[in-house]
């Protein structure tokens, strides 16, 4: 492919993997209104499964789908994520209880799932070593990029709609219209349905006579479902810690571990693994992975995080919100494009650090958060923080091609952002399980024992009822500080996995350098037997 064509088709994969990054944060910002539309605050562990379930199916997609980038090539795998995404956002806008939206977010993270690793695996099939940092800076940029619209998007929809109003006025309030069209959420998944179409004609039109190469070789299934098994109950076990079952718990998160184990047991068996421990022989693919696992927890942690404090501390609105993740998400994809560029005169080692040192410094920061701390200082706070992580992005997945050879380019990219995935899906369960056990603690404490509020409230109030303004106002000013307690245990947790994630970045090597060869090598995976 000539220069221009190869810039036409980047743009077409960061076009798919900023529809990904933007599903993500809008989801995020609505999350408060859905569960509160379709449930409410007791149900926290069901309806955190919106968000945790996505994250468990686009995990266990990503491996599947970069192995058979490698094998089948790229375009019709991309062609086929986007086509499921733009369905799921379309079922996921129409749900009328939680388990319908769980469902069709499931299918959404399959299409998202196979979209992000095939296009950077395209990506860096497009462009020789020199370059390849820059066109993995821009996928990496798009997705956050996307990310960072996510919550100016969730924000302006829930304020400016009012689809029951609209249809009230055409003497519509009730029946099936009213249901798939009402409240102003379902448009933070509808949002996606026209945009998907868009990317997947121009998916299409843009990859009619190109592809990666291809190889004919076995798929591992039971290793994917052993896996998915695996990662599912651990997830899930994790996220019951503190439910009041306590054996389920234990038995989960044992068959999680002992399905993870069958799954590298089963990839030591084959040429072409689901998941391909012998990658991690080589130190430097490691260590990248291992950067990516503990960062993609932080991630969460500021993500979550930030929210529930813009939510729960500030008591700041949808607007409020979209500053704080917008400041994050925006700021991240600032770094990882930024870092294309920078790999070329600086070292890989050098930009991870400096990333995951500035990184670990914000989260330190925002560990000091109070309900006295203004929303500009979040929203700096996370803006630095996603800085730091974003200048990573680039360098860890540059790290990870490079060392795994071309002809393992969408496995090794899959691993990468897998790993940065399994360490959101952790860190949003543990926050889950935190949350939901603190929730049901303070509920029982205040409406279920008698008196029990008495204890939370100044002494000149004690004489009043439960449900006086007064009382109910100083119960208020209490919860917002001890959410501030709350969060910052779980923000230095985050900042000592940043802080602790330098010393395999120091292990992360040099730049790409222009001298290296334009005509990437199809030699198999460093530490792989070759398959023929």
């Amino acid at each position: 492919m000539n220069g221009r064509a190869r810039m036409v088709l980047l743009l077409v994969l960061g076009i798919a993997v900023f529809l990904t990054g933007l599903e993500l944060m809008i989801t995020a910002v609505a999350l408060p209104t859905i569960v509160t539309g379709l449930a409410d605050w007791t149900q926290l562990r069901t309806a955190s499964w919106v968000v945790n379930g996505y994250l468990l199916v686009y995990v266990a997609t990503m491996p599947l789908a970069g192995r058979l980038a490698d094998l089948w090539g790229a375009r019709r795998l991309l062609l086929l994520g986007l086509a499921a995404f733009t369905v799921g956002s379309a079922l996921a806008g129409a749900s009328q209880n939680l388990g319908e939206l769980i469902a069709a977010r499931l299918i959404q993270a399959f299409g998202g799932g196979i979209v992000v690793p095939v296009a950077t695996a395209a990506a860096a099939h497009l462009y020789a070593e020199a370059s390849r940092p820059r066109a993995l800076g821009v996928v990496g940029a798009l997705t956050f990029l996307g990310m960072a619209a996510g919550p100016f998007a969730g924000a302006t929809i829930l304020a400016s709609l009012h689809p029951a109003t609209a249809l009230a006025d055409r003497g519509i309030d009730s029946g099936p219209l009213l249901a798939l069209f009402a409240p102003a959420w379902r448009y933070v998944f509808y949002v996606n349905a026209p945009i998907g179409l868009v990317a997947l004609v121009l998916a299409w039109a843009a990859t009619g006579d190109w592809d990666t190469p291809r190889r004919s070789t076995g798929i591992d299934l039971p290793g994917g479902v052993a896996f998915c098994v695996g990662l599912g109950s651990l997830l899930i076990g994790v996220t019951l810690v503190g439910s009041g079952l306590d054996v389920a718990p234990i038995v989960l998160v044992v068959i999680g571990l002992l399905g993870l184990l069958l799954a590298i047991v089963l990839g030591l068996r084959r040429p072409e693994p689901f998941l391909d421990v012998r990658l991690f022989r080589d130190r430097i693919f490691a260590s990248a992975a291992l950067v990516s696992l503990l960062t993609g927890y932080a991630f969460a942690t500021a993500i979550i995080g930030g929210a529930v404090f813009v939510d729960r501390v500030l008591y700041g609105g949808p607007a409020d919100q979209q500053v704080a993740l917008g400041s994050l998400a925006g700021a991240t994809a600032i770094g990882a494009l930024a870092s294309g560029f920078i790999v070329r005169v600086l070292s890989l080692r050098l930009v991870t650090v400096f990333g995951l040192v500035i990184g670990g410094l914000a989260l330190v920061a925002m560990s000091g958060w109070t309900s006295s701390t203004s929303l500009t200082m979040v929203g700096l706070a996370m803006a630095v923080f996603g800085l730091g992580f974003g200048l990573t992005v680039t360098a860890r997945s540059t790290a990870a091609v490079e060392r795994a050879g071309a002809a393992a380019f969408g496995v090794a990219s899959a691993t990468v952002t897998v790993a940065r995935m399994i360490g959101m899906a952790v860190g949003l369960a543990v926050l889950t399980a935190y949350g939901s056990t603190t929730i049901d603690r303070l509920h029982d404490q205040i409406y279920n024992t008698p008196g029990g509020y008495l204890q939370y409230i100044p002494v000149a109030l004690q004489g009043r009822d439960l449900h006086d303004p007064l009382v109910v106002g100083a119960l208020e000013t209490w919860a917002s500080g001890e959410a501030a307690r709350i969060m910052v245990g779980l923000f230095l947790v985050a900042a000592v996995l940043v802080l602790i994630s330098i010393l395999p970045g120091l292990a992360l090597g040099p730049s790409p350098t222009s001298s290296s060869r334009d005509v990437v090598s199809d030699a198999p995976p460093r530490g792989l037997p070759d398959p023929s």
